[in-house]
């Protein structure tokens, strides 16, 4: 049994199995769908329901609010349909589409952040040109370990791709990469994927909120905007526990003394005694903003940073599509959950 779906964009309607999602049979048909994740983290699916009734399996309220579901907005990749229905996909004036590459890469560059975050770059043996928007992530696949997200913290076009790999209780990848990884050793990088990178269209404020290993695509992101020399104010807040969990604040420093438009401000949710701000790193950005009118919103980090941030920014006014999030799950709390996220933490 199936039933028929309509594609508007694609002016075609496709036959959806019992218990098949609406973009998996599409991709299958070789629709052009937007997607990401695959699996209800992103949000790059997000599709108006025109018509018709479907189910939606689990998925997390950062890529669809129960606004949104109120709307009638559905994620494609988790709508089962129970009846004969008809999809529109969001369109959006900034939407950026790269192919898909599949890499052979070497590690090249393997250093300790911090005491559980390590820098990785790799060069690509074969499979580019790799082309990417700043913001986005890949699945990496190491030698031996399942494959596991992590956003690209270099800009697009560098010919090395760096990621942020931090160490997580009982992760066999984060493990690998900890105690295993050499030089020279192969790995493997698919993508880009993804909705939650800079908009270099836009012209008003930018505030970027970090926490953790969340650093890595608003590393790629600020630089992005340095390099592309927007205009407008960036303030980039970065939340750690304690000074031994902060990292490239040197780096940060130095480009906020030559670029006036940058504001680095890290914020220690555990106080050690440092100059530097103290608190939960939303609290810090509550602090120093009454609204945000006209401002873009990028998070990467903890689910419960990034959704304490979003509804602050949502609170003051910040519409819900100038909040681009990317909320990083442990590969255990996604086997817990049901959930898979844009990148790991």
């Amino acid at each position: 049994m199936s039933f028929k779906v309509r594609i508007a964009q694609a002016d075609r309607t496709i036959d959806v199995p019992t218990g098949a999602t609406i973009l998996a049979t599409a991709l299958d048909a070789g629709i052009g769908y937007p997607f990401g994740c695959q699996s209800g983290n992103c949000g790059a699916c997000k599709s108006h329901l025109v018509k018709g009734e479907v189910t939606m399996e689990g998925y997390s309220e950062f890529a669809l609010s129960d606004e949104e579901k109120a709307r009638g907005l559905i994620l494609a990749c988790r709508a089962v349909p129970w009846e004969d229905s008809e999809v529109a996909w969001l369109e959006e004036d900034d939407l950026v589409v790269h192919p898909r590459r599949l890499l052979d890469c070497t590690v090249v560059g393997l250093e300790d952040a911090t005491h559980d975050i390590k820098r990785i770059r790799l060069a690509i043996v074969s499979g580019g040109p790799f082309d990417f928007s700043a913001g986005q992530f890949a699945s990496v696949t190491f030698e031996g370990c399942p494959p596991r997200d992590y956003s690209m913290a270099n800009v697009p076009g560098d010919p090395v791709l760096e990621f942020h790999v931090r160490q997580t209780a009982g992760g066999a990848t984060s493990m690998h990469v900890a105690t295993k990884l050499k030089i020279g050793d192969h790995v493997r990088v698919e993508g880009p994927f993804g909705p939650s990178y800079l908009r270099e269209g836009h012209r008003g404020p930018i505030i970027a909120v970090a926490g953790g290993s969340g650093m890595a695509p608003l590393k790629s992101i600020v630089e992005r905007a340095l390099q592309k020399a927007l205009p407008q104010h960036i303030y980039f807040y970065f939340g750690v526990r304690t000074e031994r969990d902060l990292y490239l604040h040197d780096h940060f420093a130095a480009l906020a003394k030559t670029h006036d438009n940058l504001h680095f401000i890290p914020v220690l949710s555990e106080g050690d005694g440092s100059n530097l701000r103290n608190g939960l790193v939303h609290e810090a950005v509550a602090a120093d903003f009454d609204e945000f009118d006209g401002c873009k919103a990028y998070l990467a980090g903890p689910p419960v940073m990034v959704e304490a941030a979003t509804k602050l920014f949502e609170q003051r006014g910040m519409r819900r599509a100038d909040i681009h999030a990317d909320a990083f799950y442990t590969a255990a709390e996604m086997a817990t959950a049901g959930k898979k996220t844009g990148a790991e933490l």
